[in-house]
């Protein structure tokens, strides 16, 4: 008898494991989603969500990512579900992911939607404004359980956004143009996130008004509004400054302000377009002297 209320007594008062967090996450879409516990397999629609998931720390519950999801380098060798111009819906569904990661402006509706109907849960992020990258860090923090390290990578985030904000407040304004392609020529509006990194250095996007995110202008165009500076997104620097030279008369060329960023991180809506921030303000800088 003893030993049997030894027994109870001494495995009483070994810990418990707690149960599962229940979440309750609401999306940019502003659909809310619910889960038993933090998801364990997630599908990203996106690079930009696949380097998120990383960020975290949670890169081990991604099943399937998109083509071009490359950073960090182990991402490429994750199995890949579609791309831009279409997903695999049988190889997501036989994934069995608990959560697929969209991105609202860079999916197609139609295909979130078609998920959604295949009784998928589906989290569409949609970011912006830069508050949004740690936001969505935070986000998926909270979906997978690694809410420490997504905390401390979101505030190491907003820790350069503000030092960044802090350098340049205050400085005479530069008009700007950014290129995001040359054949043809594409360019951003205000509404981009581009346009956000553009005000931490204290600069003006000459195509604010532009009616959609991203759209075609012409160089007569550029050349009519004359910017003080020509920003590239490109990883072939040369090439990307030689297509404007011929325009010796635009004030940029003139002043020696036309020059790349790393396409990859201004574009990409993940704590790495800080750096391209701080190259971008850099160059900017450079005009008001």
């Amino acid at each position: 008898m003893r030993t049997v209320f030894f027994f109870l007594l001494t495995t009483s008062l070994l810990p418990v494991p707690a149960p599962a967090r229940a979440l309750t996450l609401v999306d940019d879409s502003n659909i809310e989603l619910r889960l038993d516990r933090p998801a364990a397999r997630v599908i990203s629609l996106s690079p930009h969500l696949t380097e998120l998931m990383y960020a975290v720390g949670a890169g081990d519950r991604l099943v399937g990512t998109v083509r071009g999801s490359d950073f960090p380098g182990e991402a490429a060798q994750i199995a890949q579900i579609g791309d831009a111009a279409g997903l695999d819906f049988e190889r997501i569904v036989h994934s069995l992911p608990d959560v697929v990661l969209a991105w609202g402006s860079g999916n197609r509706p139609v295909d979130i939607v078609r998920l959604r109907s295949l009784g998928l849960r589906v989290l569409v992020m949609e970011p912006q404004r830069l508050e949004d990258i740690s936001r969505h860090l935070r986000l998926l923090g909270d979906l997978t359980g690694r809410v420490g390290a997504a905390q401390a990578a979101a505030q190491d985030f907003e820790r350069r956004v503000d030092a960044l904000r802090a350098r340049y407040v205050g400085r005479a304004p530069v008009r700007v143009m950014f290129e995001i392609w040359h054949r043809p020529l594409f360019t951003v509006n205000a509404n981009h996130l581009i346009s956000k990194v553009l005000a931490l250095c204290a600069a003006q996007n000459i195509f604010a008004d532009l009616p959609r995110l991203a759209g075609e202008v012409s160089v007569e165009q550029v050349l009519l509004l004359d910017p003080d500076v020509i920003v590239v997104g490109s990883e072939a620097e040369d090439a990307g400054i030689r297509n404007w030279t011929q325009y010796a008369y635009l004030k940029a060329v003139r002043g020696g302000n036309v020059f790349t960023v790393s396409a990859d991180l201004i574009t990409r809506q993940t704590p790495r377009i800080v750096t391209a921030a701080e190259r971008m303000c850099a160059g900017v800088d450079k005009a008001r002297h």
